[in-house]
């Protein structure tokens, strides 16, 4: 198994032992971002979406559950008019980022970036390896897609709109 097929494979165990797709099983979690398409780089997060209407709720589920773990924080704030809700802890070697949006998971941006990306990287199974020398040099993910595919503006828009037009979204 690769490297990066063991940090994979290890992070699904510590999603599984944290029960964290039982316990919030009700706002409907997925795993999101670079490590479910393999372009993953040391450090990257864990990105949780989820669909919160009732923020209060998962406020008080999440700081319940996930209260104690290392460097737990929680931030409200409003990112293209829609109210954000984020956790931040670590466990067992993994930095979690529970990111909640009163939008369908299939909705939110996270999820659609990253549905986007690995069609891309099926599509272009050379981009893999340029996306995370450009990542292992401190570059996000989306706009690394961005600076290799040639998108201008936006890179988050920006991958949306080519996700659209390849009717990849």
């Amino acid at each position: 198994m690769t490297e990066r097929g063991k940090v994979n494979q290890r992070a699904y165990e510590v999603v599984d032992k944290l029960g964290i797709m039982r316990d919030l099983a009700a706002f409907t979690p997925v795993l999101c971002g670079t490590i479910p398409i393999a372009i993953d780089v040391e450090g990257s997060d864990l990105d949780i979406a989820m669909e919160v209407y009732d923020v209060e709720s998962f406020r008080e589920r999440v700081a319940l559950l996930y209260g104690q773990h290392e460097d737990f924080r929680w931030k409200e704030k409003r990112i293209r008019d829609l109210p954000v809700y984020k956790a931040n802890f670590r466990y067992e070697g993994f930095e979690f980022e529970l990111f909640g949006q009163p939008v369908p998971v299939t909705k939110q941006h996270a999820y659609l970036h990253m549905v986007v990306e690995a069609e891309l990287l099926k599509r272009n199974p050379d981009l893999r390896a340029r996306v995370i020398r450009l990542k292992s040099q401190g570059i996000k993910t989306e706009p690394a897609f961005a600076r290799l595919l040639g998108l201008e503006g936006d890179p988050y828009e920006a991958l949306l709109e080519l996700g659209r037009a390849l009717r990849i979204i």
